[in-house]
């Protein structure tokens, strides 16, 4: 659990700690379950087998060729080559792009529609006739003396072909059980989770209007769809601003401590309602972050979870005003120059002045002598407000000048109402238009400011 104020680097340090982590090894799939359809089963591959597998399916992908090597009436067919013109064009084309044609010759119920020249490359279905170009071509060939069944394959602006090993391999895979990749083995090391719905946070089950029929329905197992916490496993759960989860901290407590959470419809009206399936697998190290005000708001169950297996840390604010440190302050100012991409670099002289406003916000806010502060957010828009200002005077580099006006121009806006007005309670008295002010306390107390009774009243 890291505590403190926002800017000061909890998010950082949670995507740090997953570099320290190893590369998952476990991939999380579902598995149809024949016998019980709204209770599929749950599958853990290791990642060994995965690769393995992946291998073995590469064989049965077949191999890719251009358009122009593989025959011609194939490649008019798959949409490829111009049947007037004989010109190659990507399939996407309906069009060819030379004769200015329809790539397939419409059938004569087509060419007698007198709205064919018109809806004949963009309809699916004119006239009970499909011209839609094919996706698959089944065709014979003989190697070796042998006359074998080739298929080929429309697989973007080439073709993919799928001899008879290739097409053999394909049937075994159909006959196994049909499954869905919940939790791929190449997944990203951190999860960032907002917690904004149980469905985000925890998993759900698609919605199917048609409830799951066999022939036109969405099998229950491929309208699964994983949480955050499952997508975390074995890699990092962040969760900023964890009081706001509200009840939802039960749930990561619980998944905490099982390391296991199922999936199931969350939506009572779904067609997913029914579907629900068991021990997911769901083990993360879960880094949490709030600010001080807000530690009452979590649940004590989980802070003693967190204290028993974890640390809570309090992020410091300030840091010493070492020579080491303000080197690394100087990497900083460069490190969000280059992230922004927008904005040139500094000088010598604006990174001393970044450095010397960082002491006197350590100073001033924090009541630290010779620190510098770590509120790093708000050093970093000072960079770029800075940065703009060089644009647009169109200097080349940013320097100590540009630092200095920044200074005044990125003020909070409780100093610029303080500025301007005096006042917070000054400047919403005159922000008010005619009508607030007759209604409005401070219209009172601005216009009988020598008045007590009439005031209040």
């Amino acid at each position: 659990l890291l505590v403190g104020p926002p800017g000061t680097g909890k998010s950082m340090v949670a995507q740090a700690l997953s570099l320290h982590l190893p590369s998952p090894t476990e991939e999380i799939r579902i598995v149809a379950n024949p016998e019980n359809p709204e209770r599929p089963f749950v599958e853990v591959k290791a990642k060994d087998d995965v690769l393995k597998e992946n291998v073995h399916k590469e064989s049965a992908e077949g191999e890719l060729i251009d358009p122009k090597e593989a025959p011609i009436n194939v490649a008019e067919k798959l949409g490829f080559k111009c049947m007037s013109c004989g010109q190659y064009s990507p399939a996407s084309e309906r069009f060819c792009p030379k004769c200015q044609q329809p790539k397939m010759t419409m059938s004569k119920q087509q060419q007698n529609n007198p709205f064919a020249d018109i809806f004949g490359g963009l309809l699916e279905v004119t006239m009970g006739q499909s011209v839609k170009m094919n996706d698959r071509v089944t065709t014979t060939r003989k190697r070796f003396g042998k006359e074998e069944v080739v298929v080929f394959e429309r697989s973007g602006n080439m073709i993919k072909v799928l001899d008879q090993k290739a097409l053999e391999k394909r049937r075994e895979f159909e006959k196994l059980n049909p499954m869905k990749i919940l939790v791929p083995l190449d997944r990203k090391p951190v999860v960032l989770a907002t917690g904004a719905s149980e469905t985000e946070l925890l998993g759900d089950v698609k919605h199917d209007p048609y409830g799951g029929h066999a022939q036109l329905g969405v099998p229950p197992f491929e309208r699964v769809v994983a949480g955050s916490i499952h997508e975390a496993h074995e890699g990092v759960l962040f969760i900023d601003e964890l009081p706001h989860l509200g009840h939802l901290q039960r749930f990561i407590l619980t998944a905490m401590q099982e390391k296991r959470f199922p999936i199931t419809g969350r939506n009572p009206q779904s067609a997913g309602a029914s579907v629900k399936v068991n021990s997911v697998p769901c083990d993360f190290v879960f880094v949490g972050a709030c600010n001080i005000q807000d530690l009452p708001s979590i649940l004590s169950p989980l802070r003693s979870r967190i204290i028993g297996a974890g640390y809570e840390i309090l992020m410091d604010t300030t840091m010493e005003n070492s020579e080491q440190n303000r080197s690394k302050m100087a990497q900083f100012v460069a490190q969000e120059i280059i992230m922004d991409r927008r904005i040139p670099h500094a000088t010598k002289r604006a990174i001393n002045a970044v450095i010397d406003e960082a002491s006197r916000r350590a100073k001033d806010g924090d009541g630290k002598n010779h620190a510098l502060s770590l509120r790093l957010r708000d050093l970093g828009g000072l960079i770029r407000a800075a940065g703009d200002i060089a644009v647009m005077e169109g200097d080349d580099y940013i320097d100590a000048k540009h630092i200095r006006l920044a200074l005044k121009r990125s003020k909070t806006i409780e100093e610029q109402i303080k500025d301007k007005h005096g006042s917070y309670y000054a400047g919403l008295s005159k922000d008010l238009s005619a009508s607030q002010r007759e209604t409005s306390p401070y219209h009172y107390w601005n216009r009988y400011p020598y008045d007590d009774k009439r005031g209040y009243e």
